[in-house]
């Protein structure tokens, strides 16, 4: 009677322990298209591998500036895109934040860089480039041949803070310098003031 009485206790908690368990639930991924800027004639996109601005005249599209050349994988974050007047001539700022993560054994490093690129339309020419990168590095640390461990964090800074002020200059900042920068129409780019 122990014996029939032990194998139903056992059973009934092996069922239960089965019962218990959810199911592994299975998400879709989730593909997120973010949809890239337009302003004025000008149209932001990702076309044939690259990553460029179409000029569209009387709804079709004449030229284009190509940013960079891109991989399928490519998608930019916070593309923007603005218009503005610097020194009486309109000019156009593009801005976009790229995200990569980088995972080695023991270390990760999460890059984030935001682009500023500023356009004059009419000569199709790029007249300011600026980038800022921030990379976060967790990296585990093995102490001395103890075996022991700890895990470090790091932030490195590189390039310029960008700013674009009211009058159509533009600063760029570092935590050690800043600089201010003109247009100047003649020469079509942005001087140090």
């Amino acid at each position: 009677m122990k014996k029939i009485f032990l194998l139903v206790c056992f059973g009934l908690l092996t069922f239960n322990g089965f019962a218990q368990k959810k199911k592994a639930v299975t998400k879709k991924p989730t593909t997120t298209v973010s949809a890239l800027p337009k302003l004025d004639n000008l149209q932001v996109e990702i076309k044939n591998g690259k990553f460029q601005v179409s000029v569209s005249e009387k709804g079709k599209t004449n030229d284009m500036l190509i940013i960079k050349d891109v991989d399928a994988t490519f998608s930019p974050k916070e593309c923007k895109l603005k218009s503005f007047t610097a020194n009486g001539v309109t000019l156009y700022l593009l801005t976009w934040t790229e995200i990569n993560t980088i995972k080695t054994g023991d270390k990760t490093e999460n890059k984030t860089t935001v682009y500023n690129v500023i356009y004059e339309i009419a000569s199709k020419k790029q007249v300011y480039s600026n980038y800022q990168l921030t990379n976060h590095i967790t990296e585990k640390v093995f102490l001395g041949g103890t075996g022991a461990s700890e895990t470090q964090e790091k932030i490195r800074r590189e390039g310029f803070e960008f700013v674009l002020n009211p009058d159509g200059s533009v600063t760029q900042k570092s935590k050690s310098q800043q600089a201010t920068f003109v247009y100047d129409k003649d020469k079509m780019e942005f001087k140090k003031k």
